[in-house]
């Protein structure tokens, strides 16, 4: 079993593995059981393996079920460190909110840390309650595609190589090794989605809804998204553009799009722009377009599209980055970078608004909406606004937004 666990988990890892490895390790069998495989993977190899826990504080125990990671991998003589979530203020889903922080903190982490790529042990089970649950919500081809085995967000690569195997094999391969795993207390609570769908699952499966099935179904919806998406793609080149940050989409040829194309168009922009781990949900989108047809002008997810003629532009919202302030040398807005020489001690980015509109009397030369330009950024010194090129103050300085238009078309292919 181990043997053949191990050429399942090597067969979704890059042919040639990094430098550093990460690994999430949870305390669960699952992740032990990836700790392991990965181990024997990497032995003798130039790979370092490092693993990391978050401890969300949401538990009494979860403080000791990090420690016992921490114990186990100082035995294996793999590098490990815990991350501690405190920054929750008790409101709205505490599972999302969890998960939205563990990614983040994990991502902090891998960088810090130089690791390119970090393993999670997400198993087929899984994968088949997140297609049941987006079932029950009606999601189509994107929902239904559920876990990717790679994917790329908050500049790391997520790989999940235990996708198509089972946790029952999992544990006879800890048993096996006499690793124990902690239990989770949470799955037996019936007032989470996720457990509502493990309930269910074992109710459907002697009709033939059974994990295999359902993962079956992830796979095929998969590979109708990524046949969507070059689609989308091909047709988009044409009407595409990037300019200051933003997305330009010709009107006319949008229209001639088919309707699920231009909806994942423009779920694609708003991602992209926002930075977004994940796409507005379809609905939200469908209604997003119905208001810039009916009003010309909308908002969603951080992000403001405005018809402008024969165009319509997508681009950050002002409200989203008012209060943003960053140090001159720091990325602003996750995507903007000053170059040039060295500014004045003190000088700081941030977005232009009405006052720095004001200090740009070349702003319509630009040709941009008014909007888009009061979102972009500029190089301040307290008040008094040194550079903002995209509004035609011009100084020593660019400030740029990394990713042009290819990016953005390679970005419509990472989910």
């Amino acid at each position: 079993m181990s043997a053949e666990l191990i050429r399942a988990v090597r067969d979704h890892l890059p042919s040639v593995l990094p430098g550093r490895l990460g690994v999430a390790v949870s305390g669960g069998s699952d992740s032990l059981a990836l700790l392991s495989l990965l181990q024997e993977i990497c032995a003798g190899s130039a790979t370092a393996l490092m693993a990391v826990t978050v401890d969300h504080g949401l538990r009494p125990g979860a403080s000791r079920e990090a420690a016992d990671v921490a114990a186990h991998c100082a035995r294996l003589n793999i590098a490990h460190e815990t991350l501690v979530w405190s920054g929750w203020d008790g409101q709205g889903n505490t599972q999302d909110a969890a998960r939205r922080a563990r990614y983040g903190l994990i991502a902090g982490w891998a960088q810090r840390e130089s690791i390119p790529a970090v393993t999670l042990g997400h198993t087929r089970n899984d994968q088949a309650e997140t297609v049941l649950m987006r079932l029950a919500r009606g999601a189509g081809v994107d929902g239904l595609s559920a876990m990717s085995a790679r994917r790329e967000a908050h500049g790391v690569v997520w790989l999940r190589p235990l996708l198509g195997t089972g946790r029952d094999r999992l544990r006879e391969y800890l048993s096996g090794k006499g690793i124990v795993w902690s239990e989770d207390p949470s799955n037996d609570d019936d007032s989470y989605d996720r457990i509502r769908a493990r309930r269910a699952l074992e109710l459907l499966s002697p009709l033939g809804l059974d994990p295999q099935v359902l993962c079956a179904v992830a796979d095929n919806m998969r590979s109708a998204r990524d046949a969507l998406d070059r689609h989308l793609i091909d047709k988009g080149r044409d009407i595409v553009a990037v300019c200051a940050g933003a997305v330009c989409i010709d009107r006319a040829g949008l229209s001639s799009l088919p309707a699920e194309s231009r909806r994942r168009l423009l779920s694609g922009a708003l991602r992209w722009i926002s930075g977004a781990a994940y796409a507005p949900r379809a609905s939200a989108v469908t209604a997003f377009a119905q208001a810039l047809e009916e009003v010309g002008s909308a908002t969603l997810a951080g992000c403001h599209a405005r018809r402008v003629k024969d165009r319509l532009w997508i681009f950050r919202e002002f409200r989203a980055v008012a209060g943003l302030e960053t140090s001159h040398d720091a990325l602003w807005d996750g995507r903007w970078r000053l170059s040039g020489p060295v500014p004045p001690e003190g000088a700081t980015l941030r977005a232009l608004g009405h006052a720095g509109l004001k200090d740009c009397p070349a702003r319509r030369t630009a040709g941009l909406p008014r909007d888009l330009l009061r979102a972009s950024p500029g190089l301040w010194l307290g008040e008094r606004l040194l550079c903002a090129p995209q509004a035609g103050l011009q100084a020593d300085w660019q400030i740029s937004a990394e990713g042009a238009r290819d990016a953005f078309f390679a970005a419509l292919l990472s989910h």
